[in-house]
C-alpha cells in the first residue's frame, strides 16, 4: 500500500479505511503498563508539589527563622522549581543524546537522593539543598514521562494516554494531602512528608530497567530491529507492517537532513518557531493562571480565608486534591474527544469566573462583616478553579508539547518548553505571598485572573487543534502557518 498523508497510519483517513485496526484506551494492557510506569515521573512531580504545601506548615513550628520570613517560607518552596528549571533544561538534551530510558533512571537516582537530605536536614538550608536536588529530578522527569509516552502510543488515543501522565501529577498531589494528614500527629511530621517522596522514584527505577527505549528514539539511532520488536508489542500485525514501513521512511529522511540539533536552531526555522511559541506559551500561561499557587498555597489560603486549623486546612485541600485528579480523569476522556484547543478555551473561561470569585470572596473579607461566609465562599473558589482548571489546562499543554514537535526536535523542544513552565512555575510561588501581603489576596486573585483572559486569546490566536492527528500531519499545520497552505518548501527541516 502507497502511504498518503490521509492513509498514514493513525490517521483519520487510514482509520476510516482500516476501522478494526483502530486502538482504544484499554485495548493493549502493554501500552497502558508502559504509560503507568512512565507517569510516575508525574507522580513524583504532584507529590512534591502538593507536599511542601503542608509540610511547610510543621517547618515553620520546628525552624523559627522560617516562621518569621515569608521569603524563607517562599525559598524552601521555590529551590525545587530552580532545580526543576535545571532538570528541564538539561532534560532536553539528555533525552535526545541517551533516550527517554536512562533519562527516566538518571531522574529517579537524583529525585531519592534529594529525599534522604531533606528528611534529615537539620537546618533550613540543608532543606532547601534537598529541594534544589528533588528538583532535577522532577524537571528531568517532566521532559521525559510525556515524551516517551507520546512516542508509544497510537495517535487516535496519544491525548488520553499523555493525559494519564497527568493524572499521576494529580493523583501525586492527593497522595501527598493523604500524606500529609498521616503524619499530622507523628513525631518528625515534616521530615515524614519529605523523606516518603522517595518511594515512588525507587518503584520507578525497578520497573524501567524492564521496559524498552521508546521504539522512535530506537529509529532514530539506527536501531531498528529493537524498534520493530517494540512497535510489535502496541500494533497488531497488518497495522505494524504500515507503522514500521512509514517510521522507517520518515525516520531515515529526517536522519539524513538533520545531524545535531541546537537550542538555536529552534529558532532559525520558521515553522518550529511558531511550534515553539504555541507550546511554550501554553506552558506559560498553565502557571501564571495560577494552577501551583493554588497546589503549593492552598492550605495557606485556607486559613487566609479564617480556618486556622493546621488540621482543618490539610483536609479541605486534601478535597481540592482530589477534585484536581478527578477532573483530570474527565479531562482523559475529553482530550481526545472534544479535542486540545476546545478544551483549553472553555477550561481557561471557567478558570476566568472562579479566580473573580476567589477574588471577591477575600474582597469581602476584608469589610469584617461577613460572619465567616468569605472563607466559605473563598474554598468554593478553589474548588470552581479546580473544576474547571484540571480538565483542560492540567493536561492540555503537556499534551500538545509532547505531539507538535517534529521527531529530530521533540526532545530539545519539550525540554525548553518544560523549563518555560518551570520559570514561570518558580516567578508565582516566590511572589504569591510577597504580593498578597503588599496589595492584599484579593487584588492578587484579580491579576491572576486578567493573565487568564490574555490566555484565552493566545489559544484563539495561535494554538491549533491537534486531535487524533499523526507527528507528521501536525509538522504539516506548522509548515502551512509559517509558508502558505500551497507553499513548495521541501521539508520543515531542511
Amino acid at each position: 500500500m502507497t502511504l498518503t498523508l490521509e492513509s498514514l497510519p493513525g490517521s483519520s483517513g487510514y482509520l476510516d479505511i482500516y476501522p478494526e485496526r483502530k486502538m482504544y484506551y484499554f485495548k493493549n494492557p502493554y501500552v497502558l503498563g508502559l504509560t503507568v510506569v512512565a507517569g510516575i515521573g508525574g507522580l513524583l512531580f504532584g507529590y512534591d508539589t502538593g507536599v511542601i504545601s503542608g509540610a511547610l506548615l510543621y517547618i515553620k513550628d520546628d525552624f523559627e527563622a522560617v516562621r518569621n520570613s515569608s521569603f524563607l517560607q517562599e525559598t524552601i518552596v521555590s529551590m525545587a522549581l530552580l532545580g526543576a528549571i535545571a532538570g528541564a533544561a538539561a532534560g532536553g538534551w539528555i533525552n535526545d543524546v541517551y533516550g527517554r530510558k536512562k533519562a527516566t533512571l538518571l531522574a529517579d537516582v537524583v529525585f531519592v537522593l534529594g529525599a534522604v537530605v531533606m528528611a534529615a536536614a537539620p537546618d533550613p538550608y540543608i532543606l532547601i539543598a534537598g529541594r534544589f536536588l528533588v528538583g532535577i529530578g522532577v524537571g528531568v522527569a517532566s521532559v521525559t514521562a510525556p515524551v516517551y509516552i507520546a512516542e508509544s502510543s497510537p495517535s487516535e488515543i496519544r491525548g488520553g494516554l499523555v493525559s494519564t501522565n497527568v493524572l499521576m501529577i494529580t493523583g501525586g498531589q492527593f497522595l501527598s494531602y493523604l500524606i500529609n494528614l498521616a503524619f499530622t500527629q507523628v513525631p518528625g511530621t515534616w521530615r515524614w512528608m519529605l523523606g516518603v517522596s522517595g518511594v515512588p522514584a525507587v518503584i520507578q527505577f525497578a520497573c524501567m530497567l524492564f521496559l524498552p527505549e521508546s521504539p522512535r528514539w530506537l529509529f532514530m539511532k539506527g536501531d531498528k530491529s529493537k524498534a520493530i520488536s517494540v512497535l510489535s508489542k502496541i500494533y497488531d500485525f497488518p497495522r505494524l507492517e504500515d507503522e514500521i514501513d512509514y517510521l522507517s521512511s520518515q525516520l531515515e529522511e529526517e536522519r539524513r537532513k538533520v545531524k545535531n540539533i541546537s537550542y538555536l536552531d529552534v529558532f532559525k526555522a520558521k515553522e518550529i518557531r511558531l511550534a515553539f511559541l504555541a507550546g511554550a506559551g501554553l506552558q506559560a500561561f498553565q502557571q501564571f493562571t495560577g494552577i501551583n499557587t493554588v497546589m503549593y498555597y492552598s492550605p495557606t489560603i485556607v486559613q487566609m480565608a479564617g480556618f486556622r486549623s493546621n488540621e482543618l486546612a490539610l483536609l479541605l485541600s486534601l478535597i481540592i486534591a482530589a477534585m484536581n485528579a478527578a477532573g483530570t480523569v474527565l479531562g482523559i476522556y475529553l482530550i481526545d474527544h472534544v479535542g486540545r484547543k476546545k478544551l483549553a478555551i472553555s477550561s481557561l473561561s471557567g478558570v476566568i469566573v472562579s479566580l473573580a470569585i476567589l477574588s471577591g470572596a477575600f474582597f469581602v473579607g476584608q469589610s469584617g462583616s461577613t460572619n465567616g461566609l468569605d472563607g466559605w465562599i473563598a474554598v468554593i473558589g478553589l474548588a470552581l478553579y479546580i473544576a474547571f482548571f484540571a480538565p483542560g489546562m492540567g493536561p492540555v499543554p503537556w499534551t500538545m508539547n509532547s505531539e507538535i514537535y517534529p521527531e529530530a526536535y521533540r526532545g530539545i523542544c519539550s525540554g525548553m518548553s518544560a523549563t518555560v513552565n518551570w520559570v514561570s512555575n518558580l516567578i508565582v510561588a516566590q511572589t504569591f505571598l510577597s504580593l498578597a501581603e503588599v496589595a492584599g489576596t484579593g487584588p492578587t486573585f484579580l491579576i491572576l485572573a486578567g493573565i487568564a483572559v490574555l490566555a484565552v486569546l493566545f489559544v484563539v490566536m495561535y494554538v491549533p487543534e491537534t486531535q487524533g492527528l499523526t507527528f507528521e500531519e501536525v509538522e504539516r499545520i506548522w509548515k502551512e502557518r509559517a509558508w502558505g497552505r500551497d507553499s513548495n518548501t521541501e521539508s520543515l527541516l531542511g
